[in-house]
């Protein structure tokens, strides 16, 4: 790639038309279409929108573990996303090999690091209460302060087994020592979600909140759980999570009906549901919120603005002269597909989102269908 390109005609989400600039891997300008200069100009003839480089909060980017494994860059910069946070694929046992490997990678990596120090290892984690050793943890986070953001505790029946609530008081008791958030996930119980909601404070983030399990956030009428509603209040941050077995449509309908908004979207892709579905990439759950009648700019504020300022790096979530370049550039297609979430439900949509190509870290990428058109 040249040091000095130009992105031609490109729409952005305020309505206006933009060449966008970047040199040394840094954005250098923001000009008036048809205007900006470089060595090599790519020209998106207004027919692709830009924002800030998409922020995936929820993914599995550890390749070794199955079934919650993937490589970072196919998770990542190939489908639009310049930012993923691993949640709790490792913990303190694997951690510095997530590093590694991170740094290997062209795609921004963060991660939560899974309070039970084997991670995904087996998906029981949280059901020998000997693997949640604090020393351990607290030296982990100590050695990778710029790396870790936050600690993960997979809080349902498959994973606690007899524990019960247990692993999320312990959790909340690392939280303290380290001042780190937690990422929960929640699912079926026990524990009881009331329980769970308990638990939880300003800046963690519950992600899975829009599953149709039994116990989930909403009572039999759909109207949403008082615990639930008290907990918003506090500030927990609600994320997506979709997933292959946490994301239902009639969930997220009730959640819209009651004005409960998501904070951000994120995916839970790891490389079953990412190849055979129903996440695919993050575009095909941008699609859902899209179709949910969400606009454009909710949608997207969901990946980048509210992502970047939740991770407390606001230069991840904008289109600033001065800031490494880290952009998706993606175009909004009439067109009618069928979408389906984790309980095998469709919903027909009318439009569909399609990446085009990334700057992550300064270095331009077009995606496979629009290189070969000749952009």
């Amino acid at each position: 790639m040249a040091d000095n390109v130009v992105l031609r005609n490109i729409k952005m989400l305020d309505g206006t038309s933009a060449d966008i600039v970047i040199e040394n891997r840094k954005i250098m300008d923001i000009a008036l279409p048809g205007i900006g200069a470089g060595e090599e100009v790519i020209d998106y003839q207004n027919k692709a929108y830009a924002s800030s480089g998409w922020i995936d909060m929820h993914v599995h980017a550890f390749p070794e573990f199955e079934p919650y494994g993937d490589d970072i860059d196919e998770i990542g910069y190939k489908s639009g996303v310049t930012t993923i946070v691993d949640a709790g694929s490792t913990g303190a046992d694997r951690v510095h090999e997530l590093v590694k490997r991170a740094q290997q990678a062209k795609t921004n990596v963060f991660a939560f690091l899974n309070i039970s120090r084997i991670g995904l290892e087996r998906v029981d984690e949280l059901s020998d209460l000997s693997l949640l050793n604090k020393e351990e943890l607290k030296q982990a986070v100590k050695e990778n302060k710029d790396f870790i953001v936050g600690l993960k505790a997979r809080i349902s029946s498959s994973v606690v087994g007899q524990n019960d609530i247990e692993p999320l008081k312990i959790a909340r008791e690392f939280s303290k020592e380290t001042k780190l958030p937690l990422m929960v996930h929640i699912g079926s119980g026990p524990p009881d979600i009331n329980d769970v909601l308990g638990l939880l404070k300003k800046k963690d983030v519950m992600t899975h909140f829009l599953n149709g399990k039994a116990n989930n956030l909403f009572d039999e009428t759909g109207k949403p759980l008082p615990a639930f509603l008290k907990a918003i209040k506090r500030g927990i941050h609600l994320d997506v999570g979709h997933g292959n077995a946490s994301f239902s449509f009639k969930t997220a309908e009730q959640a819209k009906e009651y004005g409960i908004h998501f904070h951000t979207i994120s995916t839970d892709i790891y490389r079953k549901n990412r190849l055979h579905g129903p996440v695919y990439s993050m575009a095909n759950v941008l699609n859902k919120f899209l179709c949910l009648g969400y606009s454009l700019k909710e949608v997207i504020n969901g990946v980048t603005v509210d992502a970047a300022a939740w991770l407390n790096k606001p230069e991840l979530g904008r289109i600033t002269k001065g800031d490494i370049a880290n952009i998706t550039l993606f175009s909004v297609e009439d067109e009618t597909i069928d979408l389906m979430d984790s309980d095998g439900e469709k919903r027909e949509a009318k439009q569909k989102i399609e990446v085009k190509g990334v700057v992550v870290n300064g270095e331009y990428h077009a995606c496979k269908v629009w290189a070969e058109a000749g952009y």
